[in-house]
């Protein structure tokens, strides 16, 4: 039956009108709740916070990447150079220019900003930033969040590069290994494998960065990823939607995973079963012990990662002693660290307390370098008699080196003052200040994450010069703070 002219018409125009209520009714939705979230959020100061991470970090990796870059190239020159006196001369003259054009090309990309960001790498947190700033920008908020966007994407751009320079060192060194070995040159070739490990742990230290937020970026975040409206957009817009080949038609309902040419798993369940009924009743028990074999062997793999610096695929196994310690700020290498020693009374001092605090510096995993000061409160003479005193103040500077597990081999030097004090000014007298020279052990245990008890024994090996003469055995208990 044929629908006459007039009343297709009319079916249509209605639909449309169905359509544009239902849209318009949406979009109402989406701007309504977009209201809502900026009366809960301030996306200036968001912006601003993001913005200075983004800045800070790229500085940093700017300067860390043009740093291994003149290092790198200073020590291909010398290698170059060297074989400028071989036969291989003007092959070497050649190289050597082209080398520094290459050199050149990379920390001019490195110096300029970038137009448009490049990045091929997935970095989960950079990324939720980066479309959150984007969704605000095209709803129309200005000022401090277009800015902050385009560090981000800045930011993205110079992680890329860092990747390229990753590749780019590690095939040179490639290229010179063969040439090294000729000359004998086999220290040249370890520290270039030195600069190469470093330069990738250093940036992966840099995107772990990005995974601790601050506390309004936390709430930003929170309250955007309650939105449906942001929530759509991220899916969208967020790079990981690129990378798994989202369409990004006009219309949602086509918004999904291009999956053409894989397999579902129901394809793959029924396969399997088809491979287990042809193989006969003792398939099941093969195919069992062949993955226990397979996951052994996957735990085997996984621990020589670890080894090597974690489950992060770039870092090499090193054919040198890592110090896991370089790659970090100097900030992350301090420890903060406090103890208590007591002494009972005698016939020269009260009952007495030294409170220390100390600020450590980390060389390495292994050793620790630090100074402190110490202030000892006396307590009296006695239950009958209990009474608060200055009895004294101390500097100090002291080493700890780990020998095995949770001992440590602990030194240090002090100057003591050793009486009781009513005013500063008494301590610029120099003459009644003490020395004690300390060696010992040190045994650490973990109270938590970020707390470490402290317990040792100490032999002042100085103390028998001082008069009054002191005790030679120290026991101090403590705890530092990472």
């Amino acid at each position: 039956m044929r629908i006459p002219s007039n009343l297709h018409c009319i079916h249509r125009a209605v639909i449309c009108f169905i359509a544009y209520l239902l849209l318009g009714h949406s979009t109402l939705l989406g701007q309504s709740s977009i209201n809502t979230l900026l009366g809960k959020l301030d996306p200036q100061q968001y912006a601003n916070s993001i913005a200075e991470k983004a800045k800070k970090l790229e500085d940093k990796l700017v300067a860390k990447s043009m740093k291994v870059l003149d290092k790198l190239q200073q020590q291909e020159e010398k290698i170059f150079h060297k074989l400028l006196s071989t036969k291989d001369s003007i092959q070497a003259k050649a190289s050597l220019a082209d080398l520094k054009g290459k050199y050149a090309g990379l920390k001019n990309k490195l110096q300029n900003p970038a137009i448009i960001s490049q990045a091929k790498q997935y970095i989960p947190q950079l990324d939720s930033l980066s479309t959150s700033l984007k969704f605000l920008t095209e709803h129309g908020i200005g000022g401090k969040v277009k800015d902050a966007f385009a560090k981000t994407e800045s930011l993205k751009d110079k992680f890329q590069q860092a990747e390229e320079i990753k590749k780019f060192i590690k095939e040179r060194k490639e290229l010179l290994k063969q040439q090294l070995e000729k000359l004998g040159m086999v220290k040249q070739l370890k520290q270039i494998n030195k600069q190469v490990y470093y330069y990738t742990a250093q940036v992966k230290e840099y995107k772990e960065i990005l995974k601790d937020p601050k506390k309004i970026e936390k709430k930003a975040l929170a309250l955007l990823s309650k939105t449906k409206v942001f929530q759509n957009f991220m899916k969208k817009n967020g790079m990981l939607a690129s990378l798994l080949g989202f369409r990004q038609d006009l219309d949602a309902t086509a918004n999904i995973i291009d999956l053409t040419g894989l397999q579902s798993r129901a394809q793959i369940n029924q396969l399997i079963q088809q491979q287990i009924a042809a193989g006969g009743p003792n398939i099941q028990q093969q195919m069992q012990q062949n993955m226990q074999s397979a996951q052994q062997q996957f735990q085997l793999l996984k621990d020589k990662i670890n080894q090597a610096g974690g489950n992060n695929a770039d870092l090499e196994m090193p054919d040198f002693k890592v110090n896991d310690q370089k790659t970090k700020s100097f900030m992350k290498r301090l420890e903060y660290s406090a103890n208590v020693q007591s002494q009972k009374s005698t016939s020269f001092f009260p009952g007495t307390s030294d409170l220390g605090f100390g600020l450590g510096y980390k060389l390495s995993d292994k050793s620790v370098i630090g100074i402190g000061a110490s202030y000892k409160m006396g307590w009296g003479n006695g239950w009958n008699n209990i009474r608060i005193s200055h009895q004294g103040i101390g500097l100090r500077t002291y080493a700890d080196l780990k020998i095995k597990g949770s001992i440590w081999i602990s030194s240090g030097y002090e100057q003591n003052y050793r009486s009781a004090f009513n005013n500063f000014s008494i301590l610029e007298d120099r003459s009644i200040w003490q020395s004690s020279g300390l060696l010992g052990i040190s045994k650490k245990y973990k109270v938590s994450k970020k707390l470490t008890g402290k317990a040792q024994l100490l032999w002042d090996f100085l103390s028998y010069e001082q008069i009054p003469r002191v005790q030679p055995i120290i026991f101090r208990i403590g705890f530092s703070l990472k």
